[in-house]
């Protein structure tokens, strides 16, 4: 059956067009034009796409925040069928603001313990959620260790670079402290996953949901330049943040997404792990 004739017989519309999109890390992403105008979205995956997972976080999102995210038509493993949002513009001083606003109010969002009530996926991999009531130790176990061990399975991270994390996973309580109360976080956030329609977030894709301390969120979203100072100076209107965030913790935190990133794209991301193990003297 071709995606066409899925789409048709699972909401009884047939598209007259679909557009190949960028973007699909576990498969393919395809924009769907309907006779009437509308548009949907649909990524098609294999057995082990996570696509159910996606569409699980996405629907989470709606049910607990205000976040703009895609609605979720349909999800199972092999196709996820999501509302189409606008934003083909660029981030700007403005819409910084505006994503400051909204992720303020998401982390607003207290939860029971650091993690989640399921595992959740990263980038098409295996994120473990097992609710833990201290964030030093969620974050060493589940986050740091957890990625760098998968890394070296993938022979992806030295072993000898894998010993310095762990060495430095046992002091992280130097530099971290445990935050008042587990907040929920969109999990992934850089540009790509940011959607923008000219001063406005028009959307947030892709998540990689948990309870967490908010500054891991924060910290990712200056790995690659997705956030600056229009960001900052409007999130800490909301939610000041505690000093040494930029100096320290910021570089800590980003250990986990750029571990994540050896795991999936191999040695060009292992120098910027260990120049941060190298800053903290492992």
């Amino acid at each position: 059956m071709t995606l066409v004739d899925r789409i048709e017989l699972l909401i009884g519309r047939r598209p007259v067009r679909t557009t190949p999109l960028s973007g699909g890390c576990v498969g393919e992403v395809y924009r769907l034009d309907f006779p009437d105008g509308s548009r949907l979205v649909a990524k098609t995956g294999g057995a082990d796409s996570g696509l159910a997972v996606e569409g699980a976080m996405l629907r989470y999102l709606v049910e607990q925040s205000d976040l703009p995210v895609p609605e979720v038509i349909h999800a199972e493993e092999s196709l996820l069928l999501m509302s189409w949002i606008d934003g083909g513009g660029g981030i700007n001083a403005a819409s910084e603001r505006h994503a400051a606003d909204l992720l303020a109010a998401l982390h607003g969002i207290r939860g029971e313990a650091f993690g989640h009530q399921t595992d959740t996926l990263i980038g098409g991999l295996h994120q473990p959620n097992p609710k833990t009531a201290s964030w030093i130790d969620f974050f060493r176990e589940q986050r740091l260790l957890y990625m760098g061990h998968e890394a070296v399975k993938a022979r992806r991270l030295p072993p000898r670079t894998m010993a310095r994390l762990e060495d430095l996973c046992w002091r992280l309580d130097e530099w971290i402290s445990e935050p008042d109360h587990p907040s929920l976080i969109h999990g992934d956030m850089w540009g790509g996953n940011v959607l923008v329609n000219g001063e406005r977030i028009a959307g947030f894709i892709d998540p990689a949901v948990y309870y967490a301390d908010p500054e891991i969120e924060l910290a990712f979203s200056t790995l690659f330049s997705t956030f600056g100072e229009a960001f900052f100076a409007r999130y800490q209107e909301h939610r000041p943040l505690p000093p040494g965030f930029f100096e320290e913790r910021r570089d800590l935190y980003n250990l986990y997404p750029l571990l994540v990133h050896v795991r999936l794209f191999g040695h060009s991301y292992v120098t910027s792990v260990e120049r941060i193990l190298s800053k903290f003297g492992f």
